[in-house]
């Protein structure tokens, strides 16, 4: 609770809140049953939804996973994984589709339940297959509905009015074929008729992804954990298992296309030197023969040795140039279209194979998308971009490992120009023998090099190795985690309240119309004297006398606050205006009379509102002589003046004859007279009057007044008129204003103590009553 300075109040939001929207309980309360039936019948015909989950581990090598060394030495060609880079590969849509090609998704089986339908993927004992499930068109409606029949004893199925066998193909509308096979994943019986769709796979493709979920349990986590969310919880299960399946074998027959490309490469090296070395053999045994050496001198060994293990490097260096030379004609090759992938043979840098690797999966990737896409497709022109990026990379990368080897290169062949000058220093017929048997030395190395690795390609072709081990099989959640009871109902609660709130702010704050003594206080600086609360005969035609033991008592105490009590009363004559027509300034004049009379006072209620003369028609003396008639001379004092019916105390003047200009009538000099004259004939002398802000005459009736009363009527007067009220000229030329907050009603739909004004209505209704 705090203390508000500027209305000398505190102010507490418990009870604010209480008073602005308990009258309004009742309408809350069938908000809330409505919201809370409404969410018992969502929860009634939605179908639940169950989440599964899975877990892998990725062998990162940056985070500690790798294989063991006898696996490593196995498989060659295992490249290491980022664990970022595998989650993108497992929301891949290539993953996904063959996901829902081998579950058959795209022929999803129903039981028609009538107001809704359900998944009969667990109850259905049939399944469909579709031959070529991607021409199935792409329905702007909801597709059609398929419904079959299965006759258990017979095991056939019944569709249009036609028996058929499993496994057996058959032509149906849409120029598609379709053949049905036995469900692996039936254990219920349908209790509805089974119905099938046929959606293009891409549909399926992308609900399915958008529904995946993968991430890792930390930054520095291997662990993949994928969940996705379905009605059917053994059907999300089997999602995720085909999900990582798929994954698994993706990794190995990229692996195998590689090695299988390895040996091919290989082969071809091994067929030349082969052929190198035979034509060597020959040239050696021919020397031999013709030239009679047959040994070599301990010279010449070591320098065979020296040589040998010199060419075997350059050789090593040759064959790595080769294979970035194959690489970078890869690259460069023309267009998009993906080729054979090239070898990485004795390359040992890991990040060019990555490249390459990516490289080979974007160009099939858009090799499938471009045989059933556009050209502007903006999926293939994104994977265009991605190529185009990645190209440069490759480049940059075979760049940087050529000049490397070439400088080694050139190292190892200025060590042949020091081999050749110790070669000098030998007999000619044993230098001759020495550079043949040297060559031959080179291809034999050569040769057992290129063996070596065509083995350790062969034997990574063998193993299965996946790149990611199972942790956590997919397993579906006992209890479904949408919808949730609870939640429903608590959003069915809150949905109430905020319509139940948003009415009574959009009623009350957003009307623009003045509803509390508070906007009054806040907008003008001219005080309320009074608050009068809503009387039911307010619109009557004729002035009655007032029951209502609240009304009677509002206006004593209007009279009291006014100080018309007192004995030694000065200010008798008081104005009754408002800023606009309708506020309720005739009943008030009216009622304030009435009110003053009953104290045993002489009154004279004057009705100067020329044009709707409101109070002369509640006194039944509109068609009497009236004050116009005495302004302008024709009649005389004694015959405007007409005794009420309802108090012998009260005297009621009325406006009489119509004229054209009341401004002139009101400045002829006989208004003064007649105001002095019932100053002295009356005690009181109420003047009721047109409104301020329309009529110019009411400035020249206020001069003869000494208080002023100015009436304002809950939800009808607008703050727009009270933000301008304390400039308004008409308002600066009455004399001692007070307002009058007139027809005050209950808030709400029940009547409480929290209603627009002071909140005086129920306390004196129940002095009333004790």
């Amino acid at each position: 609770m705090k203390y508000n300075s500027k209305t000398g109040k505190e102010d507490n939001l418990f009870r604010y809140i209480i008073k602005t929207f308990f009258p309004f309980w009742p309408l809350f309360l069938v908000l809330i049953v409505v919201c809370i039936a409404a969410a018992w019948g969502y929860l009634k015909y939605t179908t639940p939804v169950y989440e599964a989950s899975a877990s892998i581990m990725i062998k990162d090598e940056k985070k500690g996973v790798d294989d063991s060394k006898i696996m490593e030495s196995i498989n060659p060609f295992d490249s290491k994984k980022i664990v970022e880079n595998e989650i993108e590969v497992l929301k891949s849509r290539d993953l996904m589709k063959g996901v829902v090609k081998n579950l058959g998704l795209y022929a999803p089986i129903y039981e028609d339940a009538g107001i809704k339908t359900k998944s009969a993927y667990t109850s259905s004992p049939i399944k469909v297959i579709v031959e070529n499930p991607g021409k199935i068109g792409f329905a702007d409606e909801e597709p059609e509905k398929h419904f079959f029949e299965y006759n258990i004893k017979k095991e056939k199925v019944i569709y249009l009015g036609k028996e058929y066998s499993l496994n057996t193909w058959l032509n149906i509308s849409g120029g598609h074929s379709i053949m049905f096979t036995r469900n692996e994943n039936v254990n219920k019986t349908a209790q509805d008729p089974l119905f099938f769709y046929l959606l293009n796979p891409k549909i399926i493709t992308a609900g399915l992804i958008d529904e995946l979920d993968i991430s890792t349990s930390n930054k520095l986590s291997s662990v993949v954990n994928l969940s996705i969310k379905d009605q059917v919880p053994e059907k999300a299960e089997d999602i995720l298992n085909q999900l990582i399946w798929q994954y698994n074998q993706k990794i190995v027959q990229d692996q195998n296309e590689l090695a299988l490309n390895t040996m091919t490469f290989i082969d071809e090296r091994i067929e030349n030197v082969e052929e190198d070395l035979a034509e060597l053999e020959y040239k050696i045994q021919e020397y031999k023969s013709n030239q009679g050496v047959i040994d070599l001198s301990e010279q010449g060994r070591l320098y065979l040795e020296d040589v040998g293990e010199n060419d075997k490097q350059i050789s090593e260096l040759e064959l790595q140039l080769a294979v970035l030379n194959n690489v970078e004609n890869y690259v460069i090759s023309k267009g998009s279209a993906g080729g054979m992938v090239p070898s990485t043979l004795g390359i040992s840098d890991p990040i060019l194979s990555q490249l390459i690797e990516k490289l080979y999966d974007l160009e099939v990737e858009y090799e499938r998308l471009k045989k059933t896409t556009g050209e502007n497709n903006p999926i293939l022109i994104s994977i265009s971009n991605q190529i185009s990026k990645i190209r440069p990379s490759i480049l940059e990368n075979v760049k940087s490992q050529r000049q490397n080897l070439e400088s080694r290169l050139s190292s190892l062949n200025s060590n042949n120009i020091r081999f050749n000058s110790t070669l000098r220093n030998i007999p000619g017929k044993e230098r001759t023998l020495l550079e043949i048997n040297r060559r031959k030395t080179i291809k034999n190395n050569l040769f057992s090099y290129l063996l070596q690795k065509r083995e350790e390609a062969a034997l990574a072709n063998v193993p299965t190795n996946e790149n990611s081990a199972m942790i956590d099989k997919a397993e579906a959640s006992i209890k479904p985690v949408s919808p949730k009871p609870l939640f429903a109902y608590l959003i069915a609660m809150f949905l109430a309240v905020g319509a139940g709130s948003g009415y009574v702010v959009g009623k009350e704050i957003l009307s623009g119309k003045v509803l509390y003594r508070s906007d009054i206080e806040d907008h003008t600086k001219i005080p309320v004297i009074a608050e009068l609360f809503h009387a039911k005969n307010s619109k009557a035609k004729k002035f009655t006398k007032p029951k209502e033991f609240v009304l009677i008592e509002q206006f004593r105490q209007l009279g009291a606050r006014l100080g018309l009590y007192r004995q030694d009363i000065h200010d008798k004559r008081i104005l009754v205006t408002s800023g606009i027509s309708g506020e309720g300034k005739s009943f008030v004049s009216s009622n304030l009379a009435f009110s003053l009379a009953q104290t045993g006072r002489r009154v004279a209620l004057v009705d100067m509102d020329f044009r709707k003369h409101h109070t002369s028609e509640l006194f039944d003396v509109s068609n009497s002589s009236g004050i116009i008639g005495y302004l302008k001379g024709e009649e005389t004092y004694k015959n405007i003046i007409h005794p009420s019916k309802v108090n012998p105390n009260l005297f009621v003047i009325g406006t009489g004859a119509k004229a054209d200009d009341y401004t002139e009538i009101l400045l002829n000099g006989n208004l003064a007279s007649l105001v002095d004259t019932l100053s002295n004939d009356f005690e009181y002398v109420i003047i009721d009057t047109a409104p301020v802000n329309i009529l110019a005459e009411v400035n020249l009736i206020a001069e003869f007044c000494e208080k002023t009363l100015l009436v304002i009527r809950h939800g009808y007067t607008s703050k727009e008129s009270l933000k301008r009220l304390d400039e308004s000229a008409g308002i600066q030329a009455l004399k001692n204003v007070s307002i009058v907050f007139n027809g005050l009603k209950n808030r709400g739909m029940i009547e409480t103590d929290y209603g627009y004004g002071y909140d005086l209505k129920h306390r004196m209704a129940s002095y009333a009553k004790q």
